[in-house]
């Protein structure tokens, strides 16, 4: 056998391994099964985490209220900014010990209610 067909076989294997990782596992990219949110709930790092703090978040409505709120308070991609402005102007809620942005907490709501 030649070298050069090991290293060719070598590096096919890894390939399929590395392809299989990232498609059956949350190794590389975490996996959610879908909701009717996704589009909220995209600009959240760690949706499990999200949810685990959600679970704390007194009083929260339904999620479709959340939604509709969260949908008119934030645009794609503007989690940070519109997070630093609250802070700023002082909307913060208290979660569980920890003080948030209303709509970093409204966002842990959702999430731990879908």
């Amino acid at each position: 056998m030649k070298r050069r067909t090991v290293i060719a076989g070598v590096a096919a294997a890894g390939t399929a391994v590395a392809a299989g990782l990232y498609r059956f596992t949350d190794l590389f990219v975490k996996r959610y099964p879908p909701t009717p949110y996704d589009d909220l709930l995209v600009q959240l790092v760690d949706r499990r985490q999200a949810a685990r703090l959600g679970t704390h978040v007194a009083g929260a409505p339904d999620a479709a209220h959340l939604a509709a709120q969260l949908r008119a308070a934030l645009k794609p991609g503007s989690l940070g900014v519109t997070a630093e402005a609250e802070v700023a102007a002082g909307r913060t809620m208290e979660v569980d010990g920890w003080v948030l942005p209303q709509t970093i907490a409204q966002l842990s709501a959702l999430a731990s209610k879908v």
